[in-house]
Order: structure tokens, then sequence, then C-alpha cells
């Protein structure tokens, strides 16, 4: 196979046209000149990569098993974005592999991938070369290869189709990822009809990869994945939850793969809430409703992806944010966070309003959330302030308020109510489902005057509302 497998310098045919591509194509520069410069790049990030990357390569090459790092690592790496996550694939089967390390863990033997344990602790993935046999939109039959380049041609985009060789700082690049990262273009390996039909999850992937590294999607592809949304309705819910997900934790600037799910078409069949916003007027600001949330979602840390989730989804309903969590799948507790965060509202309440309203808004939203609205509220006076609002959202302003009502310690729940449910029966009260309306009621009466909040006083009103309400609904 000879010792220089880089290859570079590689035509494409046509350009990005067409499409809301992030910036013009950078022309192509000399392959000498770029293998040059991508050598060097890797030879000096070399000790980003893990010592037990380079262990677990000599192991399995001293065995006779050819063995290479590849995927997003290596891509990472040439981009000069430190990474964490380095995969091997090797000629090795998975048998073999378990056979050269003490300590394995089968994540995915079936898949041919095992996980080699480092000293540290580290996991690292180790997956046998495969082919696909056959594909099914969702997912792929594969078999176990001899060869590297049976693996990297079933691979979705060129920039993830590159190899490198840990003990020999040897690049492998039969698809042109490296000059296609040098350009800045996303291509799929192969015809883009066939590569994106194998699994539909490409699609969201291409505009993952595009918006975080800033990349212009090439106009085959780009057509390609346009009219792959149809398809889209067939992908399971957890798998589009995580690519969300990834989107929202993985970038500074999620807002640019966001503004291309919605240009090339991906939120009507998976996301119609946040179809929605698109062109839809949000009060003062002078963008759309859809603008809006996705420059507030930029302003918040990517440590809090979920944060970053309720800002997306506050200029919905919370009927319209649980359709879509309960749609995709997301757990009852990040579900319930969310719609309470986005049943406040889209701002905090106005100064002007009485301060029993702004003890219900308390009551609805709930105390322990208060700082994580205070968090988007940041986010909204950044944004609002950046794009000229003349009365911008006041976050500080509306902590302190908060705060300041919060210590008088007022009643906001069923719980804090001086009676319950025991006294209700006490008091001679038939038990049933009324009691709920009961008590909701008297909160909503001390809500009105916290002074109302004593046993005696609460009892008699329960007693005059249980001769309204039946015992049975």
């Amino acid at each position: 196979r000879g010792r220089d497998r880089t290859r570079i310098g590689r035509d494409h045919a046509g350009g990005p046209r067409g499409n809301p591509g992030l910036g013009a194509t950078p022309p192509a520069r000399p392959a000498g000149e770029m293998d040059a410069r991508v050598r060097e790049r890797m030879v000096r990030r070399h000790p980003s990569a893990p010592a037990a990357v380079g262990w677990i390569a000599h192991t399995l090459e001293d065995a006779g098993f050819e063995t290479w790092a590849v995927g997003g690592a290596v891509r990472d790496v040439l981009l000069g974005v430190e990474s964490v996550d380095w995969d091997l694939a090797t000629r090795a089967r998975p048998v073999q592999v378990r056979r050269l390390f003490r300590r394995t863990v089968p994540v995915g033997i079936e898949h041919g991938t095992i996980g080699v344990l480092a000293r540290d602790g580290t996991m690292y993935d180790v997956t046998t070369f495969r082919r696909d046999v056959e594909t099914h939109g969702r997912h792929a039959t594969v078999e176990f290869a001899d060869c590297l380049d049976d693996d990297l041609s079933r691979r979705d985009f060129t920039i993830n189709a590159v190899a490198w060789h840990p003990l020999r700082d040897e690049l492998y690049d039969p698809f042109g990822g490296v000059e296609d990262l040098e350009r800045r273009i996303l291509r799929t390996v192969g015809p883009p009809p066939d590569r994106l039909a194998e699994d539909y999850l490409r699609v969201l992937r291409a505009l993952r990869f595009a918006g975080r590294f800033e990349l212009t999607v090439d106009q085959a592809t780009w057509d390609a994945l346009c009219a792959a949304t149809d398809q889209l309705g067939i992908l399971s819910p957890e798998r589009v939850r995580e690519e969300l997900l990834k989107v929202l934790a993985g970038d500074s600037q999620p807002s640019r793969a966001l503004s291309l799910y919605a240009a090339a078409g991906v939120l009507d069949p998976l996301m119609p809430e946040l179809a929605e916003l698109v062109g839809a007027k949000r009060g003062e600001v002078p963008v759309d409703a859809w603008s809006y949330a996705l420059l507030v979602v930029d302003a918040l840390l990517r440590q809090r992806p979920i944060l970053r989730l309720t800002a997306l989804l506050q200029a919905t309903s919370p009927r319209a944010a649980a359709q879509l969590l309960i749609r995709l799948r997301f757990s009852n507790a990040q579900a319930d966070t969310v719609v309470a965060l986005v049943r406040a509202g889209q701002g905090p309440p106005p100064a002007t309003a009485t301060p029993s309203d702004k003890r219900r808004w308390l009551s609805r939203v709930g105390a322990a959330r208060l700082p994580e609205l205070a968090r988007i509220w940041c986010g909204q006076q950044r944004v609002e302030r950046a794009l000229g609002v003349t009365q911008p959202t006041d976050a500080a302003g509306a902590w302190r308020a908060r705060r300041r009502e919060l210590r008088k310690a007022p009643p906001l729940a069923v719980s804090d109510l001086a009676v319950d449910g025991n006294d209700l029966i006490r008091a001679g009260i038939m038990p049933g489902p009324h009691f709920g309306k009961i008590l909701d009621a008297l909160l909503e009466r001390v809500l009105e005057d916290p002074s109302l909040n004593h046993r005696d006083g609460l009892l008699a009103m329960a007693t005059e509302l249980a001769t309204d309400t039946p015992a049975r609904d």
C-alpha cells in the first residue's frame, strides 16, 4: 500500500450555490502547499492525542493488525480543535482485541466495537473495519472487512473519512476530506442521495457539522438533503433528540445549525412547533420570533443545553412545548422544567404588575426555577441591547424584585397553606377529589391576600367552599 497514503488536491465538480452557506468558499490551494501545512499541523498537535491512543495502536500493530485513528478526533485535530473522543479502527476482530487487552468492555460487540480501558480508566472505542451490506434509511447491516478503504468508504462525509496513523504520523485521505476542510466545504462520500438515504439522520448531522465548523454545504449535498426531509419521519425520536441536544451543547453559536434546520425544511416534519416561529412577530424586537430565539440561545452558556432549549421554545405555548418534548422523548424532569419556564412567559412580569399578580407569577413558576429564568432574562437583555430596543429587558431589576418578594416568605403553593387535607377531614369535610379544588381555591385567596393564611380562617372558608363543591365530580 505504500507509506505515503495522503491524497490531497482533489477536484470538485461545481460548488455551493443557491443554499444558505456560511460564507464564500476559499479557492483551493496547491496540493504541495496544503500537504506540507497539514502534515505540520498533525505533527504539531500530536501531543494532544492521549498516550493511550499510541499504546492501543502499538499493541494491535505488534500483533499484526493494521490500526488507525479515525472519525471526529482526526477531523478536530485538522481543524485545530481540541478533541477528547478518540476512536480507532483495526483489522483485528473483536475477539482478538479482547485477547490483547486485559480490561475491555463489549460496548457494541455486535457491531464490532470493543471499549479498551487505559490505565487512567478512560475508555477508547476500538472497532473492526466494516463494510455496509444493506441499509434501511435508519441503520445499516454491516459485515467485517480487512481493508481500511472499505471502512472509510461507508462514512457519511469526506471530513469524517480521514484516518491518521498515530505511530507513523501518516495521514490517509482517499476522498479529499482534508481539502474540503481547507476550503470549508461539507460534502458526502459518494453520491449525496445514496449516502443520505442509507441513514436519514445524516441530514441532521450535515446541518450540525456545517453550523459548528462554519462550512458551506456542497450544492449537490444541499439539494439532496433538502429533498430528503420528507423521509425524516422514519427516524426514531430518540435519535432526533440527541442530534438537537448535540447542536445545543456542542457550539458557542448553535444558531448557525438551527438556521440551517429552518432553511433546509427540517423543522416542519420534526419540530413544527418551532416552524411556526419563523416569520412571526416578536413584540418590539426588530426581528421575527425565530431569529430572536436563536439570538437568545447563542447568548446562553453551552453547558446548559436544556436552558437553551427553553429559550428556543419560549415564544411557543406551554402546550406546544410539551408536545415537542414528549414527541422527542425528553425525560419527565426535563419536560417539566422546560414547560414551567415557558409558562412563565417571554420575559419578567412588568414592574407595574400588582403585588398579587407578582405572587401568582411566582406561584405558577416556582421559586426554585427563578435562577434559570434570570439567566434567560440576562440573555434577552444582551440581545435586545444589541438590537437597539429602546426599553430592553431589565434582568437585574427583575431579579432583585423577585428576590425581595421571596424574602417576605409568601405562601406560593398548597403546601404553604396553614391547613392541609387532614385538617379538612377533622373539620368534618368528607374527603374526595374535591379536596384538591378546595385547596386550590384557598391558595388563590391567600395569593391575593397573604394575611389570610391562618388555620381558623382557612377552615371556615373551606367549609363554605365544601358546601358549594359537590363531593363527587
